[in-house]
């Protein structure tokens, strides 16, 4: 990883914001974050400003997940679960057969 940031410095900048993301959110730490979008918009990556400009579209809602404790993230592992069986019947199976596999998974 040091030698990557030595011949692309971004690469450095990128991970440094993505780590300080992450601890923002598991602190949970609103303050900090408007300091972090603020440094995050002035990125010389073209995606980090990308992803500072989507944060800032939906900011209410980013801005809910710092304060609410409420997850959604038992809904999504159950719908992640759904595609997967999903996948695996690909052009084999019906609406009933999925039902099946889902109530009785065993």
């Amino acid at each position: 990883m040091q030698a990557l940031c030595k011949i692309e410095p971004v690469v450095g900048e990128v991970r440094s914001l993505a780590r300080e993301f992450l601890g923002l959110m598991h602190r949970r730490s609103l303050r900090h974050f408007d300091r972090w979008l603020k440094r995050l918009s002035c990125c010389d990556a073209a995606e980090m400003r990308r992803f500072a400009q989507s944060l800032r579209a939906d900011l209410p809602a980013v801005r809910a997940a710092f304060k609410l404790p409420w997850s959604n993230g038992q809904t999504e592992g159950h719908v992640n679960r759904l595609k997967l069986l999903k996948r695996q019947m690909y052009g084999r199976g019906n609406i009933e057969l999925l039902r099946l596999r889902v109530l009785k998974p065993n």
